[in-house]
């Protein structure tokens, strides 16, 4: 698979993956007793609406910003001017499996839609070195809705994320990586069409054109539009929680 075609057909979008903002201001209002100037990390920010929204509900944090993909922090940087708050921001190129901060820098770590990257439990364990002592961990992850998937979303999710569990399982995963299970909520569908498929989904027939003759960009249009498709007949058995976790 062609990971720059991945990326490239994702620039420009509000978002990534699915959230929102609302969704970003609820798991925010659930953080208690935060220092008056906390440090966050938004890991794997994209083009960084959810960062965006945290220097706005947060008028006296310091944001660090990391994706892997240039494009994706030069359009944050841009917004975050526009928006008035990229004083407060600061962009990072760096691999999430390879964060080049110190121990106990930050207050918040912040994941959006990007753990399943580096893998849920494996993300938990190796970034938990970053937070000061009782610091917040708040991410989103794909679980199961259901005990008992249809074979369409079944066959989607083994092909793309085997490693997908119920939620319960994933909080337990989290307390035994030595978090508490602050909060946890399902995100709802709004927050995958409005500012994610629906964006993407005007993108297709310009991509399709883009992606022909190279079978790994074309291989990735089919699989979005497969994704897109799974969800609109299927996304009640699945779906993001957001879970905010403390360390411990």
């Amino acid at each position: 698979m062609d990971i720059s075609f991945i990326l490239t057909m994702h620039e420009g979008l509000p978002r990534q993956g699915p959230g929102s903002n609302e969704c970003t201001r609820k798991a925010f209002s659930m953080l208690k007793d935060l220092p008056e100037r906390p440090e966050i990390l938004d890991i794997g920010c994209g083009s960084g609406m959810q960062t965006i929204e945290l220097a706005r509900i947060c008028p006296g944090c310091q944001i660090t910003a990391v994706d892997i993909h240039q494009p994706f922090l030069d359009d944050l940087a841009r917004r975050a001017a526009a928006a008035g708050v990229g004083d407060r921001i600061t962009t990072v190129r760096a691999s999430m499996d390879d964060l080049p901060f110190e121990d106990a820098s930050f207050d918040v770590l912040w994941a959006e839609g990007s753990i399943f990257i580096v893998g849920f439990e494996e993300g938990l364990r190796s970034w938990k070195r970053l937070l000061r002592p009782g610091g917040y961990l708040c991410l989103t992850e794909s679980v199961w809705f259901t005990d008992r998937p249809s074979p369409e979303a079944a066959a989607f999710w083994n092909d793309c994320y085997p490693a997908i569990k119920g939620a319960r399982e994933t909080a337990a995963i989290a307390g035994n990586t030595g978090y508490e299970v602050v909060a946890a909520f399902r995100l709802p569908g709004s927050a995958w069409w409005d500012n994610y498929y629906m964006p993407l989904q005007k993108r297709l027939p310009d991509l399709k054109k883009a992606a022909a003759g190279n079978p790994d960009a074309e291989a990735r249009v089919a699989f979005s539009e497969r994704e897109i498709e799974i969800y609109r007949e299927h996304g009640s058995e699945y779906g993001y929680e957001f879970f905010v976790l403390r360390s411990l």
